[in-house]
């Protein structure tokens, strides 16, 4: 459970920043899509290689 505690004089704005970043540092969002169907293994690592392989690309294209 997060807790986020509002000090004084502070904006209900600016708490409620801090919750959402620490909400997503805990990385909730992210395993409950990737729990939403089944994905194959093979499929899987299909996917995390093709993903690795543009972060590359794009990696490359940036330094060049």
């Amino acid at each position: 459970m997060i807790v986020v505690n509002v000090k004084e004089n502070e904006s209900i704005d600016r708490a409620l920043k801090r919750f959402k970043k620490k909400f997503e540092r805990t990385k909730v969002l992210r395993t409950i899509r990737s729990r939403a169907y089944y994905e194959k293994p093979s499929v899987a690592k299909r996917n995390a290689k093709i993903k690795a392989a543009y972060k590359q690309k794009m990696y490359a294209d940036s330094n060049y």
